[in-house]
Protein backbone atom coordinates (compact mmCIF):
# COMPACT_ATOMS: atom_id res chain seq x y z
CA UNK A 1 0.00 0.00 0.00
CA UNK A 2 1.76 3.75 -0.92
CA UNK A 3 2.53 5.33 2.36
CA UNK A 4 0.23 8.35 1.68
CA UNK A 5 -2.79 5.42 1.77
CA UNK A 6 -1.92 4.48 4.99
CA UNK A 7 -2.76 8.05 6.70
CA UNK A 8 -6.19 8.06 5.67
CA UNK A 9 -8.76 6.98 7.62
CA UNK A 10 -12.23 5.97 5.93
CA UNK A 11 -15.31 7.38 7.60
CA UNK A 12 -17.45 5.08 7.10
CA UNK A 13 -15.05 1.76 7.66
CA UNK A 14 -14.92 0.82 11.52
CA UNK A 15 -11.23 0.97 12.50
CA UNK A 16 -10.04 2.22 9.37
CA UNK A 17 -7.55 4.72 10.82
CA UNK A 18 -4.00 3.19 10.49
CA UNK A 19 -3.03 4.05 14.29
CA UNK A 20 -6.01 1.69 15.69
CA UNK A 21 -5.28 -1.00 12.83
CA UNK A 22 -1.48 -1.40 13.48
CA UNK A 23 -2.87 -1.81 17.21
CA UNK A 24 -5.19 -4.64 16.42
CA UNK A 25 -2.16 -6.71 14.50
CA UNK A 26 0.00 -6.20 17.49
CA UNK A 27 -2.60 -7.54 19.75
CA UNK A 28 -3.10 -10.33 17.69
CA UNK A 29 0.83 -10.90 17.52
CA UNK A 30 0.34 -10.47 13.02
CA UNK A 31 2.57 -8.61 10.38
CA UNK A 32 0.41 -7.49 8.36
CA UNK A 33 -3.10 -7.99 7.50
CA UNK A 34 -2.39 -10.67 4.71
CA UNK A 35 -1.36 -12.91 7.64
CA UNK A 36 -4.85 -13.13 9.03
CA UNK A 37 -6.36 -14.57 5.36
CA UNK A 38 -3.29 -17.35 5.03
CA UNK A 39 -6.00 -19.67 4.71
CA UNK A 40 -7.34 -18.59 1.91
CA UNK A 41 -5.97 -20.87 -1.23
CA UNK A 42 -3.84 -18.99 -3.34
CA UNK A 43 -5.55 -20.17 -6.46
CA UNK A 44 -8.68 -18.17 -5.04
CA UNK A 45 -6.76 -14.80 -4.75
CA UNK A 46 -7.19 -12.21 -7.13
CA UNK A 47 -3.06 -10.60 -6.84
CA UNK A 48 -4.46 -7.14 -7.74
CA UNK A 49 -6.42 -4.50 -6.68
CA UNK A 50 -9.91 -4.18 -7.12
CA UNK A 51 -10.85 -1.95 -9.73
CA UNK A 52 -12.95 0.27 -7.41
CA UNK A 53 -13.32 4.55 -7.50
CA UNK A 54 -11.53 6.13 -5.44
CA UNK A 55 -13.24 7.09 -2.28
CA UNK A 56 -15.43 9.61 -0.85
CA UNK A 57 -14.19 11.36 2.35
CA UNK A 58 -16.98 13.70 3.00
CA UNK A 59 -20.22 13.10 4.01
CA UNK A 60 -21.32 15.65 1.31
CA UNK A 61 -19.64 14.12 -1.30
CA UNK A 62 -20.99 10.96 -0.57
CA UNK A 63 -24.37 11.98 -0.28
CA UNK A 64 -24.47 13.83 -3.57
CA UNK A 65 -23.08 10.73 -5.26
CA UNK A 66 -25.65 8.13 -4.01
CA UNK A 67 -28.13 10.82 -4.49
CA UNK A 68 -27.06 10.63 -8.54
CA UNK A 69 -27.26 7.31 -8.52
CA UNK A 70 -30.64 6.63 -7.05
CA UNK A 71 -32.31 9.72 -9.54
CA UNK A 72 -31.36 7.40 -12.23
CA UNK A 73 -34.38 5.15 -11.03
CA UNK A 74 -37.86 5.48 -12.11
CA UNK A 75 -40.48 4.89 -8.93
CA UNK A 76 -43.80 4.05 -8.32
CA UNK A 77 -44.16 8.20 -7.04
CA UNK A 78 -43.62 8.93 -10.79
CA UNK A 79 -45.72 6.66 -12.41
CA UNK A 80 -48.54 4.63 -12.44
CA UNK A 81 -47.67 0.95 -11.97
CA UNK A 82 -49.58 -2.32 -12.15
CA UNK A 83 -46.56 -4.39 -11.16
CA UNK A 84 -47.23 -7.14 -8.45
CA UNK A 85 -45.63 -10.80 -7.87
CA UNK A 86 -44.41 -10.79 -4.36
CA UNK A 87 -44.38 -7.00 -3.82
CA UNK A 88 -47.16 -4.75 -3.93
CA UNK A 89 -48.16 -1.29 -4.04
CA UNK A 90 -50.61 -0.54 -1.05
CA UNK A 91 -51.50 2.70 0.85
CA UNK A 92 -49.14 3.02 4.02
CA UNK A 93 -51.37 4.64 6.59
CA UNK A 94 -49.59 7.80 7.97
CA UNK A 95 -49.25 6.04 11.48
CA UNK A 96 -47.28 3.00 10.14
CA UNK A 97 -44.32 5.32 9.45
CA UNK A 98 -45.39 7.25 12.99
CA UNK A 99 -44.35 4.31 14.88
CA UNK A 100 -41.86 2.79 13.44
CA UNK A 101 -39.83 5.20 13.09
CA UNK A 102 -39.60 5.56 17.27
CA UNK A 103 -36.16 5.04 19.02
CA UNK A 104 -37.71 2.47 21.54
CA UNK A 105 -38.34 0.22 18.13
CA UNK A 106 -36.56 1.96 15.35
CA UNK A 107 -33.06 1.36 17.12
CA UNK A 108 -33.93 -1.66 19.24
CA UNK A 109 -32.35 -4.89 17.66
CA UNK A 110 -32.35 -7.19 20.61
CA UNK A 111 -32.22 -7.76 24.68
CA UNK A 112 -34.51 -9.63 27.17
CA UNK A 113 -38.42 -8.83 28.49
CA UNK A 114 -37.42 -6.74 31.49
CA UNK A 115 -35.16 -4.25 29.19
CA UNK A 116 -38.09 -3.30 26.92
CA UNK A 117 -41.45 -4.29 27.89
CA UNK A 118 -43.10 -1.94 25.45
CA UNK A 119 -40.99 -3.62 22.16
CA UNK A 120 -42.22 -6.91 23.50
CA UNK A 121 -45.89 -6.22 23.87
CA UNK A 122 -45.72 -4.26 20.54
CA UNK A 123 -44.96 -8.12 19.16
CA UNK A 124 -47.00 -9.86 21.53
CA UNK A 125 -50.09 -7.70 20.03
CA UNK A 126 -48.52 -8.33 16.34
CA UNK A 127 -48.88 -12.02 16.77
CA UNK A 128 -52.26 -11.87 18.09
CA UNK A 129 -53.92 -9.92 15.77
CA UNK A 130 -52.07 -11.74 12.97
CA UNK A 131 -53.66 -15.12 14.46
CA UNK A 132 -56.99 -13.63 14.78
CA UNK A 133 -56.50 -12.64 10.78
CA UNK A 134 -54.90 -16.61 9.74
CA UNK A 135 -57.33 -17.66 12.46
CA UNK A 136 -54.90 -19.31 13.86
CA UNK A 137 -53.24 -20.03 17.87
CA UNK A 138 -49.77 -19.35 16.77
CA UNK A 139 -47.98 -16.76 15.01
CA UNK A 140 -44.27 -16.76 14.95
CA UNK A 141 -42.05 -13.33 14.69
CA UNK A 142 -41.08 -12.96 11.06
CA UNK A 143 -38.66 -14.21 8.99
CA UNK A 144 -36.79 -12.32 6.26
CA UNK A 145 -39.27 -12.55 3.71
CA UNK A 146 -41.97 -15.02 2.31
CA UNK A 147 -39.14 -17.07 0.28
CA UNK A 148 -37.61 -17.77 3.94
CA UNK A 149 -40.48 -18.67 5.35
CA UNK A 150 -42.48 -21.53 3.10
CA UNK A 151 -38.62 -22.88 3.33
CA UNK A 152 -38.59 -22.85 7.02
CA UNK A 153 -42.58 -24.26 7.26
CA UNK A 154 -41.18 -27.16 4.58
CA UNK A 155 -38.29 -27.80 6.82
CA UNK A 156 -40.37 -27.99 10.01
CA UNK A 157 -42.66 -30.31 8.33
CA UNK A 158 -40.12 -32.56 7.18
CA UNK A 159 -38.87 -32.91 11.38
CA UNK A 160 -42.57 -33.54 12.26
CA UNK A 161 -43.24 -36.38 9.97
CA UNK A 162 -39.74 -37.87 9.87
CA UNK A 163 -39.63 -37.84 5.74
CA UNK A 164 -37.56 -36.64 3.34
CA UNK A 165 -39.93 -35.64 0.45
CA UNK A 166 -41.49 -32.13 -0.58
CA UNK A 167 -44.26 -31.72 -3.04
CA UNK A 168 -44.38 -27.91 -4.18
CA UNK A 169 -47.66 -27.23 -6.62
CA UNK A 170 -47.08 -25.23 -9.18
CA UNK A 171 -47.92 -21.96 -10.80
CA UNK A 172 -45.06 -20.59 -8.06
CA UNK A 173 -43.38 -17.39 -8.41
CA UNK A 174 -39.63 -18.96 -9.82
CA UNK A 175 -37.74 -16.96 -7.52
CA UNK A 176 -39.80 -18.35 -4.81
CA UNK A 177 -39.52 -22.13 -5.73
CA UNK A 178 -35.56 -21.50 -6.02
CA UNK A 179 -35.12 -20.07 -2.97
CA UNK A 180 -36.93 -23.12 -1.71
CA UNK A 181 -34.65 -25.33 -3.64
CA UNK A 182 -31.93 -23.71 -1.92
CA UNK A 183 -32.66 -23.42 1.63
CA UNK A 184 -34.25 -27.47 1.59
CA UNK A 185 -31.86 -29.22 -0.13
CA UNK A 186 -29.24 -31.60 0.05
CA UNK A 187 -31.47 -33.63 2.51
CA UNK A 188 -35.05 -33.24 1.48
CA UNK A 189 -35.94 -34.45 -2.25
CA UNK A 190 -38.05 -31.77 -4.05
CA UNK A 191 -40.66 -32.91 -6.44
CA UNK A 192 -42.76 -29.93 -8.51
CA UNK A 193 -45.93 -30.97 -9.57
CA UNK A 194 -47.23 -29.12 -12.77
CA UNK A 195 -50.68 -27.03 -12.70
CA UNK A 196 -53.98 -26.57 -15.21
CA UNK A 197 -53.13 -24.81 -18.06
CA UNK A 198 -56.45 -24.88 -18.81
CA UNK A 199 -57.89 -23.50 -15.01
CA UNK A 200 -54.95 -22.02 -13.81
CA UNK A 201 -55.37 -23.71 -10.85
CA UNK A 202 -53.53 -27.21 -9.37
CA UNK A 203 -53.63 -30.35 -11.46
CA UNK A 204 -55.20 -32.49 -8.98
CA UNK A 205 -54.75 -35.79 -11.22
CA UNK A 206 -50.92 -34.99 -11.03
CA UNK A 207 -50.51 -34.32 -7.08
CA UNK A 208 -52.43 -37.32 -6.77
CA UNK A 209 -49.46 -39.89 -8.48
CA UNK A 210 -47.08 -37.23 -6.97
CA UNK A 211 -47.69 -37.85 -3.29
CA UNK A 212 -47.07 -40.71 -0.76
CA UNK A 213 -46.33 -42.46 1.99
CA UNK A 214 -42.62 -41.09 2.10
CA UNK A 215 -43.84 -36.99 1.27
CA UNK A 216 -43.53 -34.95 4.28
CA UNK A 217 -45.56 -31.88 2.63
CA UNK A 218 -47.59 -30.64 0.01
CA UNK A 219 -46.91 -26.73 -0.65
CA UNK A 220 -48.99 -24.35 -2.86
CA UNK A 221 -50.01 -20.61 -2.73
CA UNK A 222 -53.52 -19.05 -2.57
CA UNK A 223 -53.97 -16.76 -4.26
CA UNK A 224 -50.90 -18.46 -6.41
CA UNK A 225 -48.59 -16.69 -8.37
CA UNK A 226 -50.65 -16.18 -11.58
CA UNK A 227 -53.17 -14.39 -9.24
CA UNK A 228 -55.89 -16.85 -9.55
CA UNK A 229 -57.72 -18.16 -6.04
CA UNK A 230 -57.42 -21.99 -5.34
CA UNK A 231 -60.57 -23.32 -4.61
CA UNK A 232 -59.32 -26.97 -4.57
CA UNK A 233 -58.17 -26.14 -0.90
CA UNK A 234 -60.16 -28.65 0.72
CA UNK A 235 -59.44 -31.35 -1.66
CA UNK A 236 -55.73 -30.88 -1.72
CA UNK A 237 -55.78 -30.96 2.11
CA UNK A 238 -57.89 -34.33 2.10
CA UNK A 239 -55.58 -36.03 0.13
CA UNK A 240 -52.73 -34.91 1.83
CA UNK A 241 -54.08 -35.62 5.11
CA UNK A 242 -55.04 -39.26 3.91
CA UNK A 243 -51.48 -40.44 4.09
CA UNK A 244 -50.30 -38.25 7.06
CA UNK A 245 -48.86 -35.61 4.94
CA UNK A 246 -48.80 -31.87 6.31
CA UNK A 247 -50.45 -29.26 4.38
CA UNK A 248 -48.20 -25.96 3.84
CA UNK A 249 -50.29 -23.22 2.46
CA UNK A 250 -48.76 -19.30 1.36
CA UNK A 251 -51.12 -16.59 1.77
CA UNK A 252 -50.84 -13.08 0.99
CA UNK A 253 -52.60 -11.55 4.56
CA UNK A 254 -53.93 -9.00 2.79
CA UNK A 255 -56.66 -11.40 0.84
CA UNK A 256 -57.73 -12.46 4.24
CA UNK A 257 -60.38 -10.02 4.72
CA UNK A 258 -62.58 -11.72 1.98
CA UNK A 259 -60.56 -14.65 1.01
CA UNK A 260 -61.29 -17.99 3.32
CA UNK A 261 -57.90 -18.68 5.63
CA UNK A 262 -56.25 -21.76 4.62
CA UNK A 263 -56.89 -22.69 8.18
CA UNK A 264 -60.41 -23.58 7.50
CA UNK A 265 -59.17 -25.67 5.05
CA UNK A 266 -57.37 -27.47 6.21
CA UNK A 267 -54.06 -26.23 6.46
CA UNK A 268 -51.23 -27.13 8.78
CA UNK A 269 -48.66 -24.44 8.50
CA UNK A 270 -49.42 -21.02 7.01
CA UNK A 271 -47.33 -19.18 5.55
CA UNK A 272 -46.55 -15.81 3.83
CA UNK A 273 -45.42 -11.85 3.32
CA UNK A 274 -46.21 -9.26 5.31
CA UNK A 275 -44.94 -6.90 3.39
CA UNK A 276 -48.31 -5.40 1.97
CA UNK A 277 -49.67 -4.33 5.45
CA UNK A 278 -48.26 -1.08 5.82
CA UNK A 279 -44.90 -1.65 4.15
CA UNK A 280 -43.46 0.49 1.55
CA UNK A 281 -41.71 -1.17 -1.47
CA UNK A 282 -38.29 -0.44 -1.04
CA UNK A 283 -36.23 -1.51 -3.96
CA UNK A 284 -35.83 -5.15 -2.79
CA UNK A 285 -36.50 -3.94 1.11
CA UNK A 286 -39.70 -4.01 3.30
CA UNK A 287 -40.51 -7.71 3.23
CA UNK A 288 -41.05 -9.76 6.17
CA UNK A 289 -41.84 -13.50 6.30
CA UNK A 290 -44.65 -14.75 8.61
CA UNK A 291 -45.41 -18.42 9.86
CA UNK A 292 -48.20 -19.56 11.83
CA UNK A 293 -50.11 -22.79 13.07
CA UNK A 294 -52.32 -24.21 15.44
CA UNK A 295 -51.65 -24.73 19.15
CA UNK A 296 -49.99 -28.34 18.54
CA UNK A 297 -46.92 -28.84 20.69
CA UNK A 298 -45.40 -31.24 17.71
CA UNK A 299 -46.35 -28.36 15.33
CA UNK A 300 -44.94 -25.44 17.16
CA UNK A 301 -41.80 -26.92 18.93
CA UNK A 302 -40.41 -27.24 15.49
CA UNK A 303 -40.31 -23.05 14.94
CA UNK A 304 -36.68 -22.02 14.94
CA UNK A 305 -38.31 -17.88 15.33
CA UNK A 306 -39.08 -16.75 18.11
CA UNK A 307 -42.22 -16.43 20.29
CA UNK A 308 -43.60 -13.70 22.56
CA UNK A 309 -46.43 -13.90 25.30
CA UNK A 310 -47.86 -13.43 28.18
CA UNK A 311 -48.40 -13.77 31.50
CA UNK A 312 -49.95 -12.17 34.72
CA UNK A 313 -47.17 -10.60 37.37
CA UNK A 314 -47.05 -10.72 41.15
CA UNK A 315 -48.99 -7.47 40.80
CA UNK A 316 -53.17 -8.09 40.18
CA UNK A 317 -54.06 -6.94 36.96
CA UNK A 318 -50.40 -6.58 35.68
CA UNK A 319 -49.12 -8.49 32.55
CA UNK A 320 -45.55 -9.10 31.50
CA UNK A 321 -44.32 -10.07 27.97
CA UNK A 322 -41.38 -12.38 26.98
CA UNK A 323 -40.11 -15.35 25.01
CA UNK A 324 -41.86 -18.33 25.38
CA UNK A 325 -40.35 -21.87 24.45
CA UNK A 326 -36.35 -20.00 23.81
CA UNK A 327 -35.29 -23.37 24.61
CA UNK A 328 -36.51 -24.12 20.79
CA UNK A 329 -34.09 -21.71 19.02
CA UNK A 330 -30.62 -21.79 17.81
CA UNK A 331 -30.42 -18.91 20.04
CA UNK A 332 -30.23 -21.67 23.05
CA UNK A 333 -29.03 -24.12 21.63
CA UNK A 334 -26.30 -22.66 19.09
CA UNK A 335 -25.04 -25.56 17.05
CA UNK A 336 -27.47 -27.77 18.69
CA UNK A 337 -30.57 -26.34 17.27
CA UNK A 338 -32.96 -27.56 14.79
CA UNK A 339 -32.10 -24.96 12.51
CA UNK A 340 -30.02 -21.56 12.42
CA UNK A 341 -32.43 -18.40 12.21
CA UNK A 342 -30.13 -15.12 12.73
CA UNK A 343 -31.70 -11.56 12.40
CA UNK A 344 -35.92 -11.46 12.35
CA UNK A 345 -37.72 -8.27 10.70
CA UNK A 346 -39.15 -7.27 13.94
CA UNK A 347 -39.75 -3.87 12.79
CA UNK A 348 -41.85 -4.68 10.65
CA UNK A 349 -43.54 -6.69 12.38
CA UNK A 350 -44.71 -4.07 14.75
CA UNK A 351 -45.42 -2.07 11.63
CA UNK A 352 -47.64 -4.99 10.33
CA UNK A 353 -49.67 -5.15 14.01
CA UNK A 354 -50.29 -1.39 13.79
CA UNK A 355 -51.55 -1.70 10.05
CA UNK A 356 -54.15 -4.31 11.48
CA UNK A 357 -54.95 -2.27 14.64
CA UNK A 358 -55.93 0.66 12.45
CA UNK A 359 -57.83 -1.38 9.69
CA UNK A 360 -60.06 -3.73 12.11
CA UNK A 361 -61.92 -7.22 10.55
CA UNK A 362 -64.40 -4.28 8.63
CA UNK A 363 -61.41 -2.61 7.27
CA UNK A 364 -59.46 -5.69 6.13
CA UNK A 365 -63.16 -6.88 4.28
CA UNK A 366 -63.20 -3.44 2.96
CA UNK A 367 -59.78 -3.09 1.46
CA UNK A 368 -60.37 -6.52 0.52
CA UNK A 369 -63.52 -6.17 -1.58
CA UNK A 370 -61.94 -2.60 -3.06
CA UNK A 371 -59.17 -4.43 -4.22
CA UNK A 372 -60.98 -7.37 -5.83
CA UNK A 373 -63.76 -5.17 -7.47
CA UNK A 374 -60.96 -2.65 -8.80
CA UNK A 375 -59.39 -5.78 -10.77
CA UNK A 376 -62.95 -7.11 -12.58
CA UNK A 377 -63.09 -3.52 -13.72
CA UNK A 378 -59.59 -3.56 -14.86
CA UNK A 379 -59.90 -7.02 -16.75
CA UNK A 380 -63.11 -5.72 -17.98
CA UNK A 381 -61.49 -2.73 -19.88
CA UNK A 382 -58.57 -4.37 -20.71
CA UNK A 383 -60.55 -7.21 -22.33
CA UNK A 384 -61.98 -4.02 -24.64
CA UNK A 385 -58.62 -3.47 -26.09
CA UNK A 386 -58.49 -5.71 -29.77
CA UNK A 387 -56.35 -8.42 -29.42
CA UNK A 388 -56.30 -8.43 -25.90
CA UNK A 389 -57.00 -11.56 -23.43
CA UNK A 390 -57.57 -10.51 -19.95
CA UNK A 391 -58.05 -12.18 -17.74
CA UNK A 392 -56.39 -15.73 -19.70
CA UNK A 393 -57.68 -18.07 -17.31
CA UNK A 394 -61.23 -17.97 -16.23
CA UNK A 395 -60.17 -19.15 -12.53
CA UNK A 396 -61.06 -15.80 -10.08
CA UNK A 397 -58.28 -13.73 -9.51
CA UNK A 398 -57.88 -11.73 -6.12
CA UNK A 399 -55.35 -8.69 -7.26
CA UNK A 400 -53.74 -10.10 -9.85
CA UNK A 401 -54.73 -11.74 -13.42
CA UNK A 402 -52.67 -13.34 -16.58
CA UNK A 403 -53.36 -10.85 -19.67
CA UNK A 404 -52.74 -12.39 -23.25
CA UNK A 405 -51.65 -10.06 -25.96
CA UNK A 406 -50.66 -13.30 -28.81
CA UNK A 407 -53.53 -12.27 -31.17
CA UNK A 408 -52.19 -8.74 -31.40
CA UNK A 409 -48.86 -9.58 -32.93
CA UNK A 410 -46.55 -7.74 -30.78
CA UNK A 411 -44.36 -9.06 -27.60
CA UNK A 412 -44.79 -8.23 -24.11
CA UNK A 413 -41.38 -6.39 -23.84
CA UNK A 414 -42.20 -4.03 -26.98
CA UNK A 415 -45.87 -3.11 -24.99
CA UNK A 416 -44.00 -2.71 -21.87
CA UNK A 417 -41.49 -0.48 -23.35
CA UNK A 418 -44.50 1.73 -25.12
CA UNK A 419 -46.22 1.96 -21.56
CA UNK A 420 -43.03 3.09 -19.68
CA UNK A 421 -42.88 6.09 -22.64
CA UNK A 422 -46.66 6.88 -21.37
CA UNK A 423 -45.35 6.91 -17.30
CA UNK A 424 -46.81 3.14 -17.15
CA UNK A 425 -45.18 0.00 -15.88
CA UNK A 426 -47.03 -2.49 -17.74
CA UNK A 427 -47.24 -5.85 -16.56
CA UNK A 428 -44.36 -8.64 -15.08
CA UNK A 429 -43.32 -10.20 -18.51
CA UNK A 430 -44.28 -14.00 -17.88
CA UNK A 431 -42.65 -15.26 -21.36
CA UNK A 432 -39.45 -16.39 -19.86
CA UNK A 433 -40.95 -18.48 -16.85
CA UNK A 434 -44.38 -19.20 -18.37
CA UNK A 435 -43.32 -19.81 -22.19
CA UNK A 436 -46.43 -22.24 -22.88
CA UNK A 437 -48.67 -18.85 -21.96
CA UNK A 438 -47.16 -17.74 -25.05
CA UNK A 439 -47.19 -13.37 -24.89
CA UNK A 440 -48.38 -13.14 -21.29
CA UNK A 441 -47.95 -10.75 -18.69
CA UNK A 442 -49.24 -10.68 -14.81
CA UNK A 443 -50.99 -7.17 -13.79
CA UNK A 444 -51.71 -6.51 -10.32
CA UNK A 445 -54.60 -3.59 -9.29
CA UNK A 446 -54.89 -2.95 -5.10
CA UNK A 447 -56.77 -0.07 -3.71
CA UNK A 448 -54.38 2.74 -4.88
CA UNK A 449 -55.46 2.44 -8.32
CA UNK A 450 -58.16 4.69 -9.56
CA UNK A 451 -60.64 4.78 -12.35
CA UNK A 452 -58.48 7.45 -14.16
CA UNK A 453 -55.32 5.45 -13.28
CA UNK A 454 -57.42 2.52 -15.34
CA UNK A 455 -58.92 4.46 -18.14
CA UNK A 456 -54.60 5.66 -18.75
CA UNK A 457 -53.88 2.01 -19.06
CA UNK A 458 -56.92 1.00 -21.28
CA UNK A 459 -56.36 4.10 -23.83
CA UNK A 460 -52.60 3.26 -23.78
CA UNK A 461 -52.60 -0.14 -24.53
CA UNK A 462 -55.51 0.66 -27.41
CA UNK A 463 -52.58 3.20 -28.89
CA UNK A 464 -50.01 0.39 -28.32
CA UNK A 465 -51.53 -2.31 -30.15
Amino acid sequence: MPSEEKQVGYPYIANSVPQVKEQMLREVEAESISELFEEIPDRLRLHRKMDLPQPFLSEYALRRHVEGVLAKNVSTQEVISFLGAGCYQHYVPAVCDEVNSRNEFLTAYSGRAYEDHGRFQALWEYQSLMGELLELDVVSLPTYDSYQAAATCLRMAARVTGRKELVICQPIDPAKLSKILDYCRPGLEIIVVKWDAETGLIDLAALERAISAKTAAVYFDNPNFLGAVEIQGEQIAELAHQQGILLVVGADPISLGILASPATYGADYVCGDIQPLGMHMSYGGGHAGYMATRDEERLVQEFPTRLVGISPTVVPGEYGFGEVAFERTSFMKREGGKEYLGTMSNLWAITAGVYLALMGPKGMTEIGQAIITRARHTMEQINTVRGVKAPYFPSAPFQEFVVNFDATGKSVAEINRALLAQGIFGGLDLTRSFPELGQSALYCVSEIHTLADIKRLVNALKGVV
